[in-house]
């Protein structure tokens, strides 16, 4: 009979965005007894990152321990967002069981079908928590049956099927077995765990095999693998060996630290065993797949996938007239090694330079999300930058070029689904089904090349009155549509010189378009302050004032009223670019300007036919 670890248990929480991941967390860590009565526990507490509490999103994989009635659970709570999806998979190999929470009244989303596939692949059977129980129009027993659809419709087998369900309403911190009576609290849940979630099989008399699966950096203690023991123990002080490229590069070394986790927090522990999700530290150049044998047998375990780039941007250092007025980080010495220090904790970036000058770097995401939380975050850190608009990232496959392809499902009330039908057909979408999902609410899913959804959301917001729902995740490469896709269909207005607008000069210009800046705003020459109701560029001058008169007006006293200028978030920046644009990105502002700031020198190369030099200044 299998020797097991019964005291300890390890799962994973997988679900699409916003379904309550993290919340449900909060729950169980207040309520398992893990911290004090009088301990003080922020909401979202494993939403450490600012950026992560602000938007609602988890961005990395993290995990935590739970104490309960003499049991240990790890509990790894993993992104939802698809440009995240790659940590997902690695995930599930540290797991024995997942919790797979879905929407009671949302069912289940593209991102869920990603995730569960990753989970049943590794034969893990679910259990299926039936979230938000308290939402007025929840359907939990429609959404029980979706599950199961997608479950055979991903080829689970019988033992899988039977999946125990849970209902909850997290923000609540109450669960039920049963959707009529959800009043328990969620030791329904954390008695599901122990019940229903394998315990590790205990081989730790057999020889050490440690893999790493997630990385952390620290800027003491370097690069930070996190993993799982299959086998054996790991001890502070005793020789190991890391074992590199499925066994092509075995180096050994002293294990110098280790660390577990218990609730929030990596303390520091001198040995464990199989089982057991830890950290360890010390070896500079760790990473993701590698293993950690005994000395004397090494096996090193099956290669991880890192899922490629599918996104590029140029960085570089910001070269407008407004440059180091508002951050303390503007060399390229200064951005390049940051980049270099992201690179080691995030797998899926890639950092390469443009030029030989070494001024200027190409960086690879897995998509929009992925690159604007690197640049808010490089801002909140008092960095000056230019980035250039967003690319996918082409390959050649049997001799042919190829571009990543996006599954898109959109969910939608009927009366906008002609617009949203229009607007992704001129993107090259694909609609490959169309399904009432509720009375007056339809479905769309389309196939769509990743550059036709570059720029889309505003375009969707506005087709939808923000009623619409879309959610999109990489599907695979096609070869390369010779033809533009999306991008925006009108010019933009740009500063003819440098100063602050003003009201008079602004409202002479509102019938030409829509303004990006309110008067009193500093711009400069090339800076873009609006966008044309035409197709081609204006140079405007937004800083004149009204030339003062000895004759009294008799409207003197009567105000100008401006409309109210487009808000531009730093997505929507990034998004609206063209390729003769930049955004320049400030600790306190995101402005969007021309490549070539004057105006002379730019038409001198549109009348040239050249390309705009791809680092002007």
């Amino acid at each position: 009979m299998t020797k097991r670890r019964e005291e300890l248990r390890n799962i994973a929480i997988i679900a699409h965005v916003d379904h309550g991941k993290t919340t449900l967390v909060d729950k169980l860590l207040m309520q398992s007894g893990t911290f004090r009565k009088n301990q003080h526990i922020q909401t979202r507490a494993m939403d450490s990152n600012a950026i992560e509490r602000e938007r609602g999103i988890t961005i990395l994989a993290k995990n935590t321990s739970i104490t309960y009635k003499d049991h240990t659970i790890n509990i790894v709570d993993t992104p939802g967002h698809a440009d995240f999806g790659g940590e997902v998979e690695r995930i599930m190999k540290m797991v024995d069981g997942v919790l797979l929470l879905v929407d009671a009244y949302e069912g289940c989303m593209p991102q869920t079908r990603f995730v569960l596939k990753k989970a049943l692949e590794q034969h893990l059977r679910p259990i299926v928590v039936v979230n938000k129980i308290d939402k007025p129009m929840a359907r939990p027993k429609e959404v029980v049956d979706e599950v199961i659809d997608l479950f055979i419709d991903l080829g689970a087998d019988e033992d899988q099927l039977e999946f125990p369900v849970v209902y909850t309403s997290a923000i609540k911190g109450v669960a039920g077995t049963d959707p009529d009576h959800v009043d328990q609290d969620m030791s329904v849940v954390l008695d599901m765990i122990l019940k229903d979630v394998p315990a590790p099989v205990d081989n730790s008399d057999e020889g050490l095999q440690f893999q790493v699966t997630m990385l952390d950096y620290n800027d003491y203690v370097g690069r930070i693998g996190i993993g799982r023991i299959y086998r054996g123990k790991i001890k502070v002080g005793e020789e190991a060996a890391l074992v590199k490229n499925g066994g092509k590069e075995v180096q050994n070394f002293r294990i110098t630290k280790l660390f577990g986790y218990r609730a929030l927090k990596r303390y520091e522990i001198q040995e464990a065993s199989s089982g057991d999700i830890i950290a360890i530290t010390g070896i500079s150049d760790i990473d993701i797949g590698d293993t950690i044998n005994d000395v004397n047998k090494i096996d090193p375990c099956a290669p991880l996938r890192i899922d490629a780039p599918t996104l590029k941007m140029t960085f570089l250092p910001n070269t407008s007239p407004f440059a180091g007025k508002e951050g303390d980080k503007v060399t390229s010495r200064k951005i390049e090694t940051r980049l270099m220090q992201e690179m080691e904790r995030d797998v899926s970036l890639k950092v390469e330079p443009a030029s030989e000058k070494h001024d200027s770097w190409i960086v690879s995401g897995r998509g929009e999300l992925h690159l604007s939380i690197l640049i808010e975050t490089m801002r909140r850190e008092g960095f000056e930058l230019s980035v250039s608009k967003p690319q996918v990232i082409t390959k050649e496959i049997d001799g042919k070029l190829c571009e990543p392809y996006e599954a898109v499902q959109i969910d939608v009330p009927e009366e906008y689904v002609g617009a949203v039908i229009e607007s992704m057909g001129q993107r090259k979408a694909e609609l490959k089904d169309m399904k009432q999902e509720q009375p007056g609410q339809t479905r769309l899913n389309f196939m769509i090349p990743s550059r036709g959804l570059i720029g889309f959301n505003r375009q969707f917001m506005a087709d939808t009155r923000g009623y619409g729902i879309l959610n999109h995740t990489f599907d695979h490469f096609a070869p390369l549509i010779k033809e533009e896709i999306g991008g925006r269909r009108n010019g933009v207005m740009i500063s003819m010189d440098q100063g602050k607008t003003t009201a008079y000069s602004l409202a002479s210009l509102e019938d030409r378009g829509e303004m990006f800046v309110s008067a009193g705003v500093d711009v400069y020459e090339g800076m873009i302050v609006g966008e044309h109701n035409r197709e081609d560029d204006l140079t405007v001058n937004v800083t004149k004032a009204k030339h003062a008169t000895n004759v009294r007006s008799s409207t003197k006293d009567i105000s100008v009223t401006l409309k109210e200028p487009r808000k531009m978030s730093l997505e929507d920046s990034l998004s609206y670019l063209n390729e003769d644009e930049y955004c320049e990105i400030t600790p306190k502002s995101v402005r969007m300007r021309k490549k070539i700031l004057n105006k002379g020198e730019r038409e001198r190369y549109e009348r040239r036919g050249s390309r705009i030099p791809k680092f002007n200044g």
